[in-house]
């Protein structure tokens, strides 16, 4: 006697998408790959917001930056000086260096402020 023997039930066709938690587990493993077998995959390019913490008015002068500028670099010429006056050694060597880049730099900006005040001639004939 044969005996029938019923058709296994009918499943749906199971995909790796099926669910949210394993389309997350995808996306995972697929970045996890990328992190090991395709680095440059993973760099987007990325677009540098800048911070407006602190924030020029765009409508300043470049005399008045300067200016400002070139103050900022005097305090900061005097405060390397003052602070080297307590030290010794070659960290006083390294604080006198500091200030006199420092001065350098507020130098430079003195040029520029003065070549800005200069009134410009025409060229002679």
């Amino acid at each position: 006697m044969i005996k029938e023997t019923p058709n296994p039930p009918e499943t749906d066709d199971v995909s790796p998408y099926e669910s949210p938690n394993s389309k997350k587990l995808n996306e995972a493993a697929e970045r996890a790959l990328n992190h090991y077998l395709n680095p440059a995959a993973l760099k987007s390019p990325t677009i540098r917001k800048p911070s407006t913490m602190y924030m020029l008015a765009p409508a300043l002068k470049d005399e008045d930056l300067l200016a400002h500028t070139c103050e900022s670099l005097a305090q900061a010429s005097v405060m390397a000086s003052n602070f080297a006056t307590y030290l010794e050694g070659p960290h006083r060597n390294t604080a006198m260096a500091i200030q006199q880049i420092v001065m350098l730099a507020e130098l430079a900006v003195n040029r520029m402020l003065d070549n800005l005040n200069v009134p410009k001639t025409a060229p002679h004939s």
